[in-house]
């Protein structure tokens, strides 16, 4: 077997427990080795008691799947291609990033979408790609704050989930779902918890209606300027399954106290 095929085979989707949190690190374009190994050795292969994955920039993948592999936690990326090989400089294929044994890709993310104008089309597309690649993808939906006062907040999460339904065949099983409103990430200030839950109350009417299966099957997230004093308000809540968090899950103690959140909620 090749060491492309290899990599692949051992990238196996993520498995859960219906009863498991998620707990997923967004490092976004920040980090580095030494940060990485900082990180490793805080966390000190401490049970995380939720499932839980880090996903950082590509630079740092085969960094972290030596300073992770063996421990709880599992590691991932924050984007990758909607082609799976060719000419296009400067992408990375899902490919690409399951030689690097990733369980997690982070897709359609607000800071794609709104940054480098990623459409529900592209968003679609790379999670076929992942999929194809034995990872998990994290599909990140969420209304701005006009949008939401504007009682536009299911047409645009229909708009962004519906296409990736389509594209995999309205199985939404292998996909975690990520709310993320626009207006809460990076604001410092979290969805109020009981919003959070009704607004997945919606995603799960959407997912009902458009796939072949009902929401039951599908891990679905919140993010949104989630610290470990908010987390476990949210957390609690019977339908979120779990969190995404962008600024603290850059201080290792920041990301064991909201895994220990997600592990008694």
């Amino acid at each position: 077997m090749s060491s492309a095929a290899a990599g692949l085979a051992s990238a196996a989707p993520a498995r859960h427990a219906a009863n498991r949190r998620l707990v997923v690190g967004n490092w976004k374009m920040n980090g580095s080795r030494g940060a990485l190994a900082d990180f490793a050795r805080a966390l000190g292969g401490e049970p995380l008691g939720c499932d839980a994955a880090l996903c950082v920039p590509f630079t740092l993948l085969g960094a972290a799947q030596s300073a992770f592999f063996g421990t709880d936690l599992r590691w991932g990326a924050q984007d990758c291609s909607d082609e799976h090989a060719g000419p296009f400089t400067g992408d990375v294929s899902a490919a690409m990033i399951g030689e690097f044994r990733a369980s997690y890709v982070i897709l359609g993310h607000a800071d794609r979408r709104r940054l480098r104008g990623e459409t529900d089309a592209q968003v679609a597309a790379k999670v076929k790609q992942v999929l194809g690649a034995g990872m998990t993808p994290i599909v990140c939906i969420g209304e701005s704050s006009d949008e939401r006062d504007a009682n536009q907040t299911k047409a645009v999460l229909r708009r962004q989930l519906v296409p990736v339904m389509r594209a995999i065949g309205h199985d939404l099983r292998p996909v975690v779902v990520a709310y993320e409103p626009l207006w809460a990430i990076g604001s410092g200030e979290m969805a109020a918890p009981g919003l959070v839950e009704d607004t997945l109350g919606v995603v799960a009417e959407i997912i009902d209606f458009n796939a072949k299966h009902n929401a039951h099957g599908v891990r679905m997230l919140y993010g949104g300027s989630i610290c470990p004093r908010s987390a476990s308000a949210v957390l609690a809540r019977s339908r979120v399954n779990g969190a995404l968090i962008g600024g603290a899950s850059l201080r290792a103690d920041d990301f064991l106290s909201i895994c220990r959140s997600a592990a008694t909620s």
